[in-house]
């Protein structure tokens, strides 16, 4: 089993403006700019969710497997996107939920390990008033490094030390299973490294789920397979609504949704993640089914409308009052 024919290691160092940042040049007193915070809050039910911008990361065209640049052009036509030199920008997003006495991260950013474009989200924590030792439960989508880096400090300590850890067992087996780091090209070896040290902090304290399970007070998870094998959604059940995290099922709201088969090098099994897409996409459009995605622009809530033979994002209104 191979990560991708484009491998992410790969995909990642072809990105320009891109790098690698280590722990250990942080942890060394390599100066690093403070990114700001940014954020938006609104309510579902009793539920309160503040949404983080993390960063952003550039999706060059070379990352989409059978690019068009003719139906690119016709996609971002009259939009905002544009694409730079370095490619389309995309955010990073992650959230807190608090409901009750539970105070819950759905995915924790990247902190340093993607370049200085990204990091942001623990600032955007602080400026809500909820210090990490109040996270309950952190609720990962996969376990890729703007997602889960967050979980641990420059020092490889753990950001949220009273948290438990909840992700898919499919994904957990995955990324810790010896035989398929073997088979993977060397160069893609360090993001299972990446990934077991993200998590390794909260081993006395992980629950893993399978398929549809109730994961955290108020949560279901839902499975999301193809972009990795354990890749999972979050359903927040806000009563007389609810809120699906998507996690990576778009990364591109600009082309993916004018084109739900393209599929980018950071996916796992590239047919299994569009037909995902597509099924989400349908059910989104059904149900009228209100949505969080960690790469849609930010701040990333709204719905999926049905546009001829592909879809479109509608962009929820700003929530007043809170």
């Amino acid at each position: 089993m191979t990560i991708n024919r484009r491998t992410f290691l790969a995909s990642l160092a072809a990105a320009p403006g891109l790098s690698l940042a280590s722990h250990q040049a942080a942890a060394s007193g390599a100066a690093t700019d403070i990114l700001p915070p940014v954020l938006h809050r609104f309510s579902l039910g009793e539920a309160r969710v503040t949404v983080f911008l993390d960063g952003h990361l550039p999706l060059g065209s070379h990352l989409f497997a059978d690019y068009d640049a003719a139906l690119a052009q016709k996609a971002l036509a009259g939009g905002l996107h544009r694409m730079t030199p370095e490619g389309l920008n995309i955010p990073v997003n992650g959230y807190l939920v608090e409901l009750g006495n539970r105070k819950v991260l759905v995915d924790a950013g990247t902190s340093d390990l993607l370049g200085p474009n990204l990091g942001a989200m623990p600032q955007g924590l602080v400026a809500t008033g909820v210090a990490p030792a109040e996270i309950t439960e952190v609720l990962l989508t996969h376990m890729h490094p703007d997602h889960s880096g967050g979980l641990v400090t420059a020092t490889g300590a753990a950001t949220y030390a009273n948290a438990e850890l909840v992700v898919s067992r499919t994904e957990w087996d995955f990324w810790h299973d010896d035989a398929i780091m073997a088979s993977v090209p060397e160069s893609s070896r360090g993001f299972f490294q990446m990934a077991r040290a993200t998590v390794a902090p909260y081993g006395d304290r992980l629950r893993l789920f399978d398929g549809e399970a109730e994961v955290a007070s108020g949560f279901t998870s839902l499975p999301l397979p193809g972009h990795t094998p354990g890749h999972s959604g979050f359903v927040l059940d806000g009563g007389a609504e609810q809120l699906l995290f998507w996690g990576d099922v778009v990364h591109s709201t600009a082309l993916q949704f004018s084109y739900p088969d393209w599929t980018i090098a950071f996916d796992t099994d590239p047919a299994q993640t569009a037909l995902t897409r597509r099924k989400m996409f349908d059910r989104a459009v059904a149900d009228n089914l209100l949505l969080t995605g960690s790469h849609i622009d930010f701040p990333g809530l709204g719905r999926v409308l049905r546009q001829g033979e592909s879809y479109a994002y509608q962009a929820a209104p700003w929530q007043f009052g809170l």
